[in-house]
């Protein structure tokens, strides 16, 4: 999944069919990736029986309450959460049953527990009669237990939904996903079900057969019971599947693809104006008429997220390079959060962090719309004509983006794309050596296994805290026991908002399950008073593992609103708790970063 801060293509918004089939064949893509694994034990120990009466139901309640637990899940609401909760305790429950009494035969008839006897006439009824309502009750729990890849289309119709509230058409949009996911899992139960008729043609092979299948039921189980099945997969490649998709996002989008071959940049049509701008910093407003026979390379930021500020030191770098030869770095500042359209925070941001090359102030994201822009940050390359040649959205291929502005100098210097720049004076030929330092240095190369998480209500998400969040209210909360990998809690006094968690009285907490080498945290002080606050590791101070923004006993002040670096590890390899701990009242903090 493309997660690069709050980056959203918002697919409910593009209209017709375009959308749906999109998400349908982005959801048969799930066949080929790692994803699929959890749920093909499940799948396959009803491959031997009809399709029409086992299979085909049970795919059909697979895509129902997947899709119906996914949009509920976005609507939010803490109920939904524990709803989903108790529904996939439940779900392996069932598989643990319908495991065991493929492993013995005999279990159902020596046990009297109900949900026993219920496993027990499940398998029976699958052994003798398929019936169409327990496999749409098997295909129902399978649902439940789905985990499927973050695959760009999932991923971003799930994170538009999160931001737009439309529910109904998240559904339809989630049912058409799992739907192609079930079309390509039903493709699966065909070839699994003449396998398993030629293998059972062999001498007492069908009931080693169900037995065989039952201890992957039960091992499946025991994985997603406890979360191996996420670690395991999140540790895979799906570089395959995801370029496919990507593409496919790309024509949600509307965008014209680039072409990556540097040697024949695409036309992707005239640059919108820059007139919608309500301010500008380091320069006096720029129109792109004015800026014909320069290349311009358009950056939307904003100042708190740390994709952007990894970004930073290549666009400053290619700023300075390449000034003489005529290149124009503009930077539109695109606020996410409210303290983002202060003018005076921009303002000392863009100063703290050594920008020298103009920002747009887009309040109203009237550029980030005319550019129909959907990612922090995204790169909009402009020739000399004042036409799109490329664009790039999020981190990473700083060398091919700066080929392709080696490329447009060129051509506004009167050469021919010949993909070398040799023989053009004054364009540099060699990439620039460039190394962030601090916030803006690059992550690093461990895994990350920790998403960007919000804190306040609108899109927060594993929110593991007692009692349940009280919107737009004061109350109390008290931490957990224990945290799962991903899950945050509260404890003290807080009022929470739709984009942000406000302390009310001294001494709060905050604490994240997390996987990654970096920690950052969003926040800031409406009252301009120091905010004291110390954080730990697993209960630890976090030594040479301090953040920017931390010292090696974990103390740190909130001066303003910004992103502040908490956790810089040596190394990560493990899941670990981060707690921060604040001792004054008043700090605001919106969400977690990791990298």
């Amino acid at each position: 999944m493309l997660c690069y801060c709050a980056n959203v293509v918002d697919l409910r918004n593009k209209g017709g069919m375009l959308t749906f089939v999109l998400s349908y064949l982005g959801g048969v893509l799930t066949i080929f990736s790692p994803c699929v694994l959890p749920v093909v034990p499940f799948v396959f120990a009803r491959s031997d029986q009809p399709f029409r009466k086992s299979g085909l139901p049970m795919l059909v309640g697979m895509g129902i309450s997947f899709a119906s637990f996914a949009a509920l899940s976005v609507a939010g609401g803490r109920w939904v959460i524990q709803a989903s909760q108790i529904g996939r305790i439940l779900a392996l429950v069932i598989f643990t049953i319908l495991g065991l009494s493929l492993l013995f035969s005999r279990f159902a008839e020596r046990l009297a527990q109900p949900l026993v006897r219920l496993g027990g006439i499940l398998q029976k009824r699958a052994d003798a009669r398929p019936g169409i309502g327990s496999s749409l009750l098997l295909g129902a729990s399978v649902g439940l237990l789905w985990a499927p890849c973050a695959g760009p289309i999932l991923g971003l119709v799930l994170a538009g939904a999160s931001l737009g509230k439309s529910t109904q058409n998240t559904f339809f949009l989630l049912l058409a996903f799992a739907m192609g996911a079930a079309t390509s899992l039903g493709i699966a139960i065909f070839a699994g079900g003449k396998v398993l008729r030629t293998l059972k043609k062999g001498l007492f092979a069908e009931e080693w057969i169900k037995r065989a299948i039952g201890v992957a039921v039960l091992g499946a189980v025991i994985a997603i019971a406890l979360g191996l099945d996420t670690k395991f997969l999140a540790t895979l490649s799906y570089v395959n599947t995801n370029k496919i998709e990507q593409s496919l996002v790309d024509l949600a989008a509307g965008n014209k693809a680039a072409t990556r071959d540097i040697t024949g940049l695409s036309d992707e049509g005239p640059a919108p104006s820059l007139e919608g701008a309500t301010q500008w910093l380091n320069s006096a407003p720029l129109t792109l008429q004015a800026l014909r026979g320069k290349v311009v390379l358009i950056d939307f930021w904003t100042y708190s997220c740390i994709n952007c500020l990894r970004t930073l030191p290549y666009l400053k770098a290619w700023a300075e390079k390449y000034r003489n030869q005529g290149l124009v770095v503009i930077g539109v500042h695109a606020p996410e959060f409210a303290f983002e359209k202060d003018l005076t925070n921009v303002k000392k941001a863009v100063r703290d962090l050594g920008i020298t090359y103009p920002v747009a102030i887009d309040n109203d994201q009237i550029l980030w719309s005319a550019f129909r822009n959907q990612y922090w940050p995204a790169h909009y390359f402009i020739d000399a004509n004042g036409h799109v040649r490329y664009h790039h959205f999020g981190e990473g291929d700083y060398e091919e983006s700066e080929r392709v502005i080696q490329e447009l100098l060129k051509e506004a210097h009167g050469g021919k794309p010949s993909g070398t720049t040799a023989g053009i004076e004054g364009v540099p030929v060699t990439a620039s050596s460039v190394k962030g330092t601090g916030i803006e240095a690059a992550p690093g190369a461990e895994e990350v296994l920790s998403p960007e998480t919000y804190l306040g209500y609108e899109r927060q998400e594993g929110f593991s805290s007692t009692p349940d969040i009280e919107k737009d209210g004061v109350r109390t909360y008290h931490q957990p026991s224990h945290y799962r990998l991903n899950q945050w809690g509260l404890s003290g006094s807080w009022k929470i908002t739709g984009e942000k968690a406000s302390l009310r009285f001294d001494h709060g907490q905050l604490a994240f399950r997390f996987h990654a080498r970096d920690v950052h945290l969003v926040m800031g002080n409406p009252e301009g008073k120091a905010i004291r606050f110390r954080v730990t590791i697993d209960g630890k101070p976090p030594g040479n593992d301090h953040g920017e923004d931390t010292d090696q006993e974990g103390y740190g002040t909130v001066k303003s609103h910004r992103l502040y670096q908490l956790v810089r590890q040596k190394r990560s390899q493990a899941d670990h708790t981060v707690l921060i701990e604040f001792f004054d009242s008043g700090v605001e903090v919106f969400a977690f970063t990791f990298g």
